[in-house]
């Protein structure tokens, strides 16, 4: 427990970033989520819920969500799993 001023403004600090961290971790789940269950489901709008989902990703780098390095892994095996599918559809 906090004990001192300064120590309890750090609490009170701590606890809205990571209310708003979670927000935007939450929201980089739900459109990955998606994006992957289109491609699985060869959907037609699996390519904007992609992109969107890539944007989503350089949002949470931005706010320091993600690492720079693991927010590129996401978008390489999304990207890859998208363009894998695209091609499997069309032979």
């Amino acid at each position: 427990m906090a004990n001192n001023p300064s120590a309890e403004k750090r609490n009170r600090q701590k606890e809205r970033r990571r209310l708003a961290n979670k927000t935007v971790s939450s929201a980089l789940r739900t459109a990955v989520k998606k994006a992957r269950a289109a491609i699985d489901a060869a959907t037609p709008e699996a390519k904007e819920l992609v992109k969107s989902a890539i944007s989503t990703i350089d949002k949470a780098v931005t706010k320091g969500v993600l690492k720079r390095e693991t927010a590129s892994r996401y978008i390489s095996r999304l990207s890859h799993r998208s363009n894998n599918t695209s091609t499997d559809a069309a032979q």
